[in-house]
């Protein structure tokens, strides 16, 4: 029935700094939909950013998140560049379980306190 996820929303203080955040951690693309909402776009997905109080639907908090990414880059190589950009790693590198098997994973908070998780299959 499902194939895959299009998008997550994170509810966030404040998206100017959520913005700046995800493209210097993670290089995301910073892209505008619907009235002036901003998403981050990576591959064929985004996640899309709101305010607490924005979508009356959700009752999600801000810090809520916990998001696991796969990335095709080494391990190294990021663990290097969030170093470089000063963002301090919580967790890991550590052995944990994705969707398709053995995972080797990093976790770091963003400004909202958000875990996220950034993994290579092994």
């Amino acid at each position: 029935m499902i194939s895959h996820i299009d998008h997550v929303v994170l509810t966030v203080s404040n998206i100017s700094t959520s913005v700046a955040f995800y493209q210097r951690a993670l290089l995301m693309e910073e892209i505008t939909f619907a009235n002036g909402r901003k998403a981050l776009k990576f591959g064929n997905q985004k996640i899309n950013l709101q305010l607490l109080g924005q979508e009356p639907r959700n009752r999600a908090q801000v810090g809520s998140g916990d998001l696991c990414l796969i990335t095709h880059w080494p391990l190294e190589e990021v663990i290097t560049h969030l170093t470089k950009e000063q963002i301090q790693i919580v967790e890991g590198p550590v052995e944990k379980s994705g969707a398709q098997g053995s995972i080797q994973s990093v976790y770091f908070l963003d400004p909202d306190s958000n875990l996220i998780e950034i993994s290579v299959y092994s």
